[in-house]
């Protein structure tokens, strides 16, 4: 007889976690709903599928001993799960799947921006070409870097005042972007004689 009870448990256990292919819960309250839920119901005479009435779960929560939430997320989860392939209508004119909407951004719009984001990098890292050393390290250090350094620290480094370098700069971009220009129009000019 001190079998019967393991062998119950363990038949209930297996019965809580095949339910549904989600997870039902395993806590004592959501056992005790999930075996006595029905009956509960049956008592008030809630039987009509669908959400419960504010009155009905507060019977059924005060009746179990349970949270009213508890209650609620339960009767949800007994109603059965439901396949995204199933039919909105009986007619039979589209499904749930249909109705779903995805946010993230499309395959081809991601390659497309990776892409477009190799051919700049491209671009620049051939408009640098360009540049002397000396104007592609201030370049490099006042407009490409993540923290850019000062015009004094430039300056110090190669022994010019900071309004030369400030000069080498905007000479150093002009020329950069010169060459951005350029290596993009040739590039175009293929796909515009495909």
């Amino acid at each position: 007889t001190y079998a019967m009870w393991w062998i119950k448990a363990a038949i209930q256990e297996y019965i809580l976690r095949s339910w549904s292919l989600v997870k039902m819960g395993t806590t004592a309250n959501q056992k005790k709903l999930f075996f006595n839920l029905r009956k509960a119901k049956g008592k008030i005479s809630a039987l009509e599928e669908g959400d419960l009435k504010p009155d009905q779960v507060a019977q059924i929560a005060t009746r179990l001993g349970v949270p009213e939430q508890d209650v609620i997320d339960m009767n949800r989860r007994l109603s059965g799960d439901t396949s995204l392939n199933a039919p909105l209508r009986e007619e039979g004119e589209g499904e749930w799947q249909d109705w779903l909407v995805d946010n993230s951004p499309s395959q081809e719009t991601v390659l497309a921006g990776e892409q477009e984001g190799q051919n700049r990098l491209s671009a620049l890292r051939d408009a640098l070409g360009v540049l002397n050393v000396r104007e592609r390290r201030i370049f490099e250090a006042r407009r490409l870097a993540d923290d850019p350094i000062t015009l004094e620290d430039l300056s110090g480094e190669f022994g010019v005042s900071r309004e030369r370098v400030r000069q080498i700069e905007v000479r150093a971009f002009e020329k950069v972007q010169e060459a951005v220009k350029r290596n993009l129009a040739t590039r175009e000019l293929p796909r515009a004689g495909a």
